[in-house]
């Protein structure tokens, strides 16, 4: 059994991991503040554990560490849902990542991992699909910026280390995006537009099938790309949406051009963690699709979030 701390626990990405840890058996000890979290992600079991607070309190996070001693730590938390919240951003991501690293190295945990996002490659990568190696240009979002100065703090630890740069997540839990937001409005019989830009999506399951595979001692220390290796347009994920709430709309969506500071496409190569971990996507966009929107129908949706400012 391993020992699992995760911060963001409460949240999309790690709320799903630790329903899959404590699935197989694991001890789960959860950090949250419920920024962007929901209570109702984690149903209170044997082997959870969870602790309201921030992980820029060091106290709470030193504290946390040492009556847990994990084996392994996921570094989940993130503050995003202001594009500006400078100050925020950089207490969570950049100063709130510096504590978490060094708590590991002062708690002897085995592995720490991490997740960053495909912004720090800029909003206009220089090449299709991203490799690993493409220059860091984190400039354009807050998000990014303070993402990447905590990957960079993980790196300078020393600490054996996996950083996942991740495709556009989706799937139950999520209230990111377009497809939370094309839910939400379609619920509400307001009309919706398209972008013309395609993405990378990946599936919550498929993703948390590999970063399982990381916890269990799989792969070297650095980065990789957690992504599906295929890009969709915005109007094939609107098509899956409406298809999934079995809608039928009377015209035709609006397709709004994409701004000049709007890459076309943001596609991650995702040969390194393919070879690396013996692993791939299983699940289509509209069967991923589908499992998203039976869960906003169960769940619903009160507000959902950008990291990027609106136009």
């Amino acid at each position: 059994m391993n020992k699992v701390l995760i911060t963001g626990g409460a949240g999309f990405i790690g709320s799903n991991l630790a329903d899959a840890l404590l699935k197989q058996g694991d001890a789960v000890f959860v950090i949250d503040n419920y920024e962007t979290g929901r209570i109702d992600n984690l149903t209170p079991q044997e082997n959870l554990i969870i602790l309201e607070g921030s992980i820029a309190d060091a106290d709470l996070v030193f504290k946390a560490f040492k009556d847990f001693q994990p084996d392994v730590v996921v570094h989940a938390a993130a503050s995003y849902k202001d594009p500006e919240n400078w100050i925020g951003d950089a207490e969570t991501n950049a100063a709130g990542t510096a504590i978490i690293a060094k708590a590991c190295k002062e708690n002897n945990v085995k592995r720490l991992i991490y997740f960053q996002t495909a912004l720090c490659y800029g909003v206009i990568p220089e090449e299709q699909p991203v490799t690993i190696t493409h220059p860091l240009r984190p400039y354009e979002s807050s998000y990014a910026i303070s993402k990447t100065a905590g990957e960079n703090y993980i790196s300078l630890s020393e600490l054996d280390f996996i950083s996942f740069r991740l495709a556009n997540a989706y799937g139950p839990r999520n209230l990111s995006g377009p497809l939370p937001t094309f839910f939400h409005r379609l619920s509400e019989n307001k009309k919706c537009f398209c972008m013309e830009t395609r993405r990378d999506f990946i599936f919550i399951n498929d993703l948390v099938e590999v970063v399982l595979k990381a916890i269990a001692g799989q792969g070297e220390s650095g980065y990789y790309h957690i992504s599906s290796g295929s890009d969709f347009s915005i109007k094939e994920l609107f098509d899956a949406t409406i298809k999934a709430m079995n809608i039928t709309l009377q015209e035709e969506v609006e397709i709004r051009p994409r701004n000049p500071d709007d890459a076309f496409t943001i596609l991650l190569d995702p040969s390194k963690t393919n070879k690396t971990f013996d692993w791939e996507i299983t699940t289509s966009l509209d069967t991923g699709v589908a499992a998203a929107i039976n869960w906003y129908k169960e769940y619903g949706i009160s507000q959902t979030f950008t990291h990027l400012k609106a136009e």
